[in-house]
């Protein structure tokens, strides 16, 4: 925003002392936002914290701080995502909500539901004070912009890793055979674990296992789909335990996994490999494991014993994964939100939800700091994954796609189903077309 041909930020520094707008530059960038802000609570809705240490909060506190007449606080709505969706989209309506922390697959269908009037606003691109695509890596902000028109804002970025154990002489990069080559291993119930319970976890491992493959998904503009089947039935059948005396590869109780419950295998010594976002790296650091730098190190922390442990890339792409800021349609008060998502995705934020709260920065500039790459060695390959991550279709009718897809999968990972149905690419497209 600009007041008479100026930033905002350059005319209240004038009637700051010289120490007050060093501090507030540090703090919070050029985003604390005009004197003109609508006056009231913002509310932003989101998923359940995830980071290390509660940085999101801590976020809304430094807002919160140097804002009393536009205090914010975070309401939480269900852990996974599939029940954050369904609370968000019903919450949309009521206008309490000021503020949605979205899934990068859902901007398509609050900008445009197919039920009626768009859910969120786009944001003000004249108002910003950078422009988005010279912040912004550019894979995250792809997710926000829907038919021409930036919708949201790149809280954070996600991007899956593959965790090993560093004690049983495992060399990186790993393809699906060298993973299934490591299958009965003296004292591992199993080689693998990934997140392949019913829910938006398993359409996420399924496309990566069918990247992995050589396989496609192709899109069209009317939302017709075409795949190879061939390699989608491949790639299922990398991830369906078996069933049989033979060893496993993947671990059988993984069809119940989500992201906890894959993790706490992981830890509990019972696999080889884990392929989880980053977050769970950091989220390991900081209990009871090693305090590794990032390619593994053999520090330990309290607890129980330690797994030793380190990351590298997925034997193909990573699908993106993150949650961007978007502001509600019903907001009253549309250019304080709008500050505020602004403060979240500065740079000083976006350090700080990297470091230490582990979440993946949505700037190119967070992974370039010199500090950051010494004590997080794996921030360059972070930085990889995000940069060759491929999105999902970008539909309102995503959440339909998805649940039909994760429910054909889930069919033959579990048994029910021998194979993927033949007609698959005709079931997602009726999905993505809302028929």
């Amino acid at each position: 925003m600009r007041i008479r041909g100026k930033p905002w930020w350059l005319f209240a520094a004038g009637n700051l002392t010289g120490a007050a707008v060093a501090a507030s530059l540090f703090l919070f960038g050029p985003f604390a936002g005009p004197p003109e802000l609508e006056p009231g609570e913002l509310v932003v809705l989101s998923g359940q914290d995830d980071s290390t240490g509660g940085q999101r909060q801590h976020l809304i506190d430094l807002w919160n701080d140097s804002h009393p007449g536009n205090r914010a606080r975070i309401v939480t709505v269900p852990q996974d995502a599939d029940g954050q969706w369904f609370e968000m989209a019903n919450r949309a309506e009521d206008g309490d909500t000021d503020i949605f922390n979205l899934d990068v697959a859902w901007t398509a269908y609050f900008a445009d539901p197919p039920s009626g009037r768009r859910l969120i606003r786009p944001i003000d691109e004249e108002l910003l004070t950078e422009r988005p695509g010279d912040a912004f890596m550019a894979k995250p902000l792809q997710t926000c912009r829907y038919e021409g028109r930036l919708w949201a804002l790149p809280f954070n970025t996600d991007a899956g890793l593959l965790y090993y154990r560093t004690d049983q002489q495992l060399k990186p990069p790993f393809t699906w055979p060298a993973i299934e080559a490591a299958a009965g291993r003296a004292g591992f119930e199993g080689a693998y674990t990934g997140q392949l319970a019913r829910y938006e976890g398993l359409t996420v491992n399924v496309l990566e296992a069918v990247w992995a493959a050589g396989g496609r998904l192709d899109v069209a503009a009317d939302g017709r789909v075409s795949l190879d089947l061939d390699r989608w039935d491949e790639a299922v059948r990398r991830l369906t335990p078996r069933r049989d005396a033979g060893p496993h590869v993947v671990l059988p109780e993984s069809t119940s996994f989500d992201e906890t419950g894959s993790r706490v295998a992981f830890q509990d010594g019972r696999v080889l490999f884990m392929r989880n976002w980053p977050v769970a790296y950091r989220t390991m650091l900081a209990g009871d494991q090693p305090q590794a730098g990032g390619a593994g190190g053999e520090q330990t922390g309290p607890g129980r014993r330690p797994v030793p442990f380190a990351v590298t890339k997925l034997p193909g792409p990573s699908v993106l994964g993150g949650q961007n800021l978007a502001i509600s349609e019903r907001t009253k008060k549309p250019r304080a939100a709008q500050a505020l998502i602004e403060f979240l995705t500065n740079q000083r934020s976006q350090e700080m939800l990297f470091d230490p709260g582990g979440f993946a920065a949505t700037r190119a500039a967070v992974y370039e700091n010199e500090t950051i790459k010494q004590k997080y060695p794996y921030a360059p390959l972070l930085r990889e994954a995000v940069d060759t991550a491929q999105l999902r279709p970008m539909s309102p009718n995503y959440v339909a796609f998805s649940k039909r897809l994760n429910l054909q999968v889930s069919q033959v990972l579990t048994g029910r189903q021998p194979r993927l149905p033949r007609d698959l690419a005709d079931q997602l497209t009726r999905a993505l077309q809302g028929r």
